[in-house]
């Protein structure tokens, strides 16, 4: 078998290039009408009009897969998730319905808190198991990279437990997995009321085995008010940055206290969440380079106000829209919902809102330059839609409309 051609579809519509894009470019697409696709050991060779793809290859011997009447997009990038975690917090959902808020959840000893409890308690076995699990029903969506926080063990054995468990279905699973260290999550009972002392701990006896261990690529910590301060993410930040992670931040999430800026300020890959960010913070990110991976899911999920995406683009910031799948704030992974309140709710195109969950989120994880668009040199992570064009994404509204999905190459789901 020579390899993969994907036939004579309607469209293959997908931002270019290998970084992200900022501002007014998250809404250039290139377009191509009645196109193929041919692929080779997992890797784009071409993209281009069906009668060229023909005249310039012998297609005879490849795998073919006709995609007529079907739009063909890349693979959705998720650049932010929690889901390895033992137990579920149903209810606390219904606790935030009747009128509890999220951090008064945290105060009670529920929140991140309960979920350590429980993480804790699950083996390894167990948390693989479900973890699998979850990466096959993202797949489905049409996921084809993901990024996988730990957090839920704020010990160093049960953070190295959750991290180990993603290494392990990084090898074994075919979505793509990229792992961040997120010791810093929130406070662990053992340390209350010592968040200094905490950190300290995370410094000293944490960050360098997971480095030494290479069960990282990025760290991330939870800078707000009640968990932890802007001095105590920038101490723990530099170190990170110092042992050579990348630098990743929950910022500005409940209240507006300054974490974008202070991602800025370290020049950080990401700021995640951004929901009181401030229009110097959003400056901040903007005259940084540093990505806004924004989570309408939680908002919604909460009942937040969205993040202000429409200003952070028009300030020239590069935007990436992710699930933040947790079994608390957000126990949804639902692609469909993100974009749906992407351009309903966040007044995000079609257009930005595709490069948010592609091509910008493929930067976010540092990826940019191998996923996130259909181009030849490219890993061929590409989704076949049920409807001809990629508008139905938002225009069939919450749906899942992906019927192929396809990773380096492989036909690895299809829905019917």
């Amino acid at each position: 078998m020579k390899g993969l051609v994907i036939q004579n579809a309607a469209e293959v519509v997908t931002p270019t290039g290998r970084e992200a894009k900022f501002g007014p470019a998250m809404n250039e697409l290139n377009r191509i009408e009645h196109a193929s696709i041919v692929v080779q050991d997992g890797i784009i060779q071409a993209v281009d009009t069906a009668e060229r793809i023909a005249f310039r290859y012998d297609l005879s011997g490849y795998e073919c897969i006709d995609a007529a009447g079907q739009s063909v997009i890349p693979g959705f990038v998720d650049a932010h998730t929690h889901f390895i975690f033992g137990g579920y917090r149903a209810d606390e959902f219904m606790l935030r319905l009747k009128g509890s808020t999220y951090m008064e959840i945290m105060a009670d000893g529920g929140g991140i808190g309960s979920t350590v409890r429980q993480t804790r308690q699950t083996t390894e076995e167990e948390l693989y198991r479900s973890g699998k699990e979850r990466l096959d029903a993202m797949l489905a969506f049409g996921v084809t990279t993901v990024e996988g926080k730990s957090g839920y063990g704020l010990d160093l054995e049960a953070e190295v437990k959750q991290l180990s468990v993603m290494q392990d279905l990084a090898r074994n699973h075919p979505l793509e997995l990229v792992s961040t260290f997120m010791g810093a999550h929130a406070v662990p009972p053992e340390y209350s009321d010592e968040e200094d002392r905490y950190i300290d701990f995370l410094l000293a006896d944490v960050l360098p085995v997971i480095k030494e261990k290479g069960l990282a690529e990025f760290c991330d910590v939870f800078c707000e008010q009640g968990v932890f301060s802007l001095e105590q993410s920038r101490r723990l930040l530099s170190k990170a940055r110092e042992l050579g992670f990348g630098l990743k931040i929950h910022a500005d999430e409940i209240c507006s206290m300054g974490g974008a800026e202070l991602a800025g300020e370290l020049q950080a890959v990401s700021a995640e969440h951004l929901l009181h960010a401030s229009d110097e913070g959003i400056r901040a990110l903007a005259q940084n380079r540093v990505i806004a991976t924004l989570l309408p899911n939680t908002a919604f999920c909460l009942n937040e106000p969205f993040a202000a995406a429409r200003a952070m683009i028009d300030s020239g910031c590069a935007v990436a829209l992710a699930s933040d799948f947790n079994p608390g704030s957000c126990f949804s992974h639902s692609v469909p919902l993100i974009l749906a309140l992407a351009c309903i709710k966040m007044k995000m195109t079609a257009e930005e809102a595709l490069t948010a969950m592609t091509l910008n989120g493929a930067a976010a994880l540092n990826r940019a330059g191998s996923v996130g668009s259909i181009e030849p040199g490219k890993q061929a992570d590409l989704l076949l839609l049920k409807y001809p064009s990629y508008k139905f994404l938002i225009y069939h509204t919450g749906v899942n409309i992906v019927q192929k999905v396809i990773k380096k190459g492989r036909l690895l789901c299809t829905n019917h």
